[in-house]
């Protein structure tokens, strides 16, 4: 472990579950560093209109997206007063900008927004004014990692900056961890999960997003004979507090969850879905859930009853489960099990009794509806190419590869659109992200806020 304030210390972006990937595409960001520090604006943006994770997320405002698919890793954000249409030209933009190749999604805290682009061979972590999308700092670093279809896809980077505390987490698509001053960008301290822990090599990339927990960073390493596959730094000086498991590791986020008052930590693996304990990392139950390469991405989706739903393309499909937990024993139920439904990269969203997800892989994406509790399907509907999804005042936001931003209206009794409209260029995979009424969404080339409020 590396701590200093050095400013050619290393640094890496914290690999997305879920900054996608597409045709067996990684998400990744890399590693070695040297910082560039701003104090001004170094783009223009053209304006065009006047603890644990759920104790990070309480002490933050409403408003603010600090974590992987937000305060609870959901995709849900506590938003109200949006519009219930659009105007044809779409929602009023506040600014758009130049920002560079990438997908990392966008984090917001008070009047910074975080997020990561390539710059020639370099992948940036930047900090944004929230207000205008002028360049506050930047930290830049050589990426040389490449996927299989980088020539396709890009170079990336995929990973969203988390803001945990005064730190800014990232780890880069060679499976290295850094935490840094979000104020200035400088590096506080850093691991390497494949050099240090031996943890399974990715070809896709790294992509797993830590999980804040009291005062630690849980994550995934996976790896077999060093009982180093699941890692619990400490969030102040990157100490290991506790370390265990041998597992293939995938592209998954670890979820916190609550069991009958015990609280677990879920991982989608590479062919297998396991929970664990946060304080001490001792596993507590496991369940087959096989995907073919290991490529499981989507992040898991915790309901009420205890049901679990799981899904990943790849002939992994979808099912779900129902937990509990006696005297610290887990007793696993699995409800039901669907190869044809089959969540690639995408976000999947649970409103009420349904859950709500952009299914498929190669062929024709469907946006789809399914009963939590029993499988049925409500309904599929073509319209869209794969999708993320958000939730915020009884809507769903939609924003497909295609880069079409949709306004949708979650019923089971139909798909109901309110209004779209074409946006972003493909490829357009970035998770949006909602602050307050207004939503950041970019794809390789710009980054933009736009107006949902309809005033």
């Amino acid at each position: 472990m590396r701590k200093d304030g050095n400013r050619k210390q290393m640094c890496d972006l914290l690999a997305a579950q879920w900054s996608p990937f597409a045709r067996g595409i990684g998400f990744f960001a890399i590693a070695s560093c040297a910082i560039f520090f701003q104090a001004a604006a170094m783009a223009v943006p053209s304006q065009s209109g006047p603890g644990n994770q759920r104790r990070a997320a309480s002490s933050s405002s409403s408003g603010d997206w600090l974590l992987w698919g937000g305060p609870h890793r959901d995709f849900i954000a506590s938003s109200t007063g949006l519009a219930s249409t659009w105007p044809a030209v779409g929602p009023r933009k506040i600014w758009s900008r130049a920002l560079g190749d990438g997908y990392s999604a966008v984090a917001v805290e008070g009047d910074r927004l975080y997020t990561t682009y390539r710059r020639g061979s370099d992948d940036v972590i930047t900090a944004l004014d929230r207000r205008t999308g002028a360049t506050v700092w930047e930290y830049a670093y050589p990426a040389e990692f490449k996927n299989s279809y980088a020539e396709e896809v890009g170079p990336g980077p995929y990973a969203m900056p988390q803001v945990v505390g005064e730190r800014i987490v990232t780890a880069s698509g060679t499976g290295k961890v850094q935490s840094i001053d979000k104020k200035t960008g400088r590096p506080v301290w850093s691991h390497d999960l494949y050099k240090e822990f031996g943890g399974t090599f990715l070809e896709f990339g790294y992509s797993c997003h830590a999980l804040p927990y009291k005062d630690t960073l849980i994550l995934l390493a996976g790896g077999s004979g060093s009982g180093s596959a699941v890692l619990a730094f400490r969030q102040g000086d990157g100490a290991v507090v506790w370390k265990g498991m041998d597992f293939q590791n995938a592209h998954s986020s670890p979820l916190l969850i609550d069991v009958d008052g015990q609280q677990q930590v879920v991982a989608l693996l590479a062919f297998e879905v396991i929970g664990f304990s946060p304080d001490s990392g001792q596993l507590l139950w496991r369940h087959p859930h096989m995907t073919q390469h290991g490529l499981a991405i989507s992040t898991p989706v915790w309901a009420p009853g205890n049901l679990l739903f799981i899904s990943s393309a790849y002939e992994g499909g979808s099912r779900v489960l129902e937990l509990h937990q006696s005297a610290g024993k887990t007793t696993i139920k699995e409800l039901w099990y669907n190869q044809r439904l089959k969540s690639h990269f995408g976000t999947a969203i649970r409103q009420g009794d349904y859950v709500y997800f952009s299914s498929g892989h190669d062929g024709p994406a469907l946006m789809t509806c399914v009963k939590l509790r029993t499988g049925e399907i409500a309904w599929q509907e073509r319209g869209f190419a794969k999708a993320q999804l958000l939730a915020a005042d009884g809507k769903l936001i939609l924003l497909d590869e295609d880069g079409t931003l949709a306004l949708v209206e979650p019923s089971p009794a139909e798909f109901r659109v309110r209004a779209r409209v074409a946006i972003l260029e493909h490829i357009s995979w970035t998770p949006p992200t909602l602050s307050g009424t207004t939503l950041y969404v970019r794809d390789r080339h710009n980054v933009m806020a736009l107006d949902l409020s309809g005033n």
